[in-house]
């Protein structure tokens, strides 16, 4: 799949000081299925591999991360 023109976002809270962050972006298109893909890499590494999830899983696996389902330091 072609990634050039996938548009990457980092959290606000990243701030910019070399932490652990990952970057966000979204594709849609005929390769893709029919609502696209999330897709997530290491913002420090964005070389390496990325992550793939079709939206309805990344938005479950969000909305689950924001109601504190996960223990996370």
């Amino acid at each position: 799949m072609d990634l050039s023109s996938a548009a990457w976002r980092t959290s606000s809270y990243s701030g910019g000081n070399g932490g652990q962050c990952v970057a966000v972006a979204t594709v849609s298109g005929h390769d893709t299925g029919r609502d696209g893909l999330c897709l997530v890499r290491d913002s420090k590494d964005p070389d390496r591999t990325v992550l793939a999830f079709d939206r309805q899983s990344w938005s479950k696996f969000t909305a689950d991360v924001r109601a504190g389902s996960f223990n996370l330091i």
